[in-house]
């Protein structure tokens, strides 16, 4: 059987440049980028994969600023000079064998999800995610087992029922719920963890909790009617596209051990 280790690249670059207290330079792109190829090599070596999908946001608007033209307005822009270094990495990365797919009007996020729910659809193996973003946590309710890299611990189905309250199929409709301010998904208002949570362990689905709210005569029922277009939208927006036309094979994805 094989074992696909599918990496979320900005994740681990942006968290190794953005470690350093240095302001913005040209030597701490280069000194970051130089970390986050080992971090690379270690997650290869680490989990001796037989097939390899590193993953780049392309940069620019993607499908969920169609339907949201707010979406992310609030995250701060990759530093110029990180991204001007982007290009000379990939080339690197494929220096040492690696494919990377970065496409437009999708995010890395999207890739990953289509890749590996394929790649557990044929029965091919073991899927691995190496990220910390807590929108392909979904992934894990497939069948997939997320790697935090910084702190070197598997994130499964009972992690994530312990961080979040929810196992993760629910995840997505939790997200829905309480908003995310890291890519200014609104949610619903004055809801965060702990009710979103309690709202899904009561009611299971989103459409469940929508049908019981119009029942419910506190401010969280009136709330709940009041946004229901936004809360769906919400959940528009950290649902994974999981149809993204890749344009690489396995035989692309393969890794070669030395």
């Amino acid at each position: 059987m094989g074992r696909l280790l599918a990496i979320d690249g900005l994740n681990i670059v942006r968290r190794v440049y953005e470690a350093s207290p240095e302001p913005d330079s040209d030597l701490k792109a280069e000194i970051a980028l130089r970390h986050a190829l080992s971090s690379f090599r270690n997650l290869i070596t680490d989990h001796q994969p037989t097939h390899v999908l590193p993953a780049f946001d392309f940069g620019g608007a993607t499908w969920r600023h169609q339907l949201y033209a707010g979406y992310r307005e609030g995250r701060a822009p990759m530093p110029g000079v990180l991204r001007e270094a982007l290009p000379e990495f990939y080339q690197r990365l494929a220096g040492f064998g690696l494919r990377v797919v970065s496409l437009p009007d999708v995010e890395a996020d999207d890739v990953i999800g289509t890749v590996v729910l394929r790649w557990l659809a044929e029965d091919r193996g073991a899927a691995v995610v190496a990220t910390t973003d807590k929108d392909l946590h979904c992934l894990v309710a497939q069948g997939a087992l997320v790697w935090d890299h910084f702190k070197s611990e598997w994130h499964d189905h009972a992690w994530c029922e312990k961080k979040w309250g929810v196992p993760p199929e629910q995840l997505p409709d939790l997200l829905a719920l309480m908003g995310d301010a890291t890519d200014s998904i609104p949610g619903v208002s004055k809801v965060g963890l702990k009710t979103a949570a309690k709202l899904l362990r009561t009611y299971g689905t989103l459409d469940a909790i929508m049908a019981g709210a119009g029942i419910l005569k506190d401010t969280l029922g009136e709330t709940l009617r009041k946004e229901r277009e936004m809360l769906y939208l919400s959940r528009q927006l950290v649902q994974l596209k999981t149809d993204v036309r890749v344009g690489v094979s396995w035989n692309m994805l393969a890794w070669e051990s030395a």
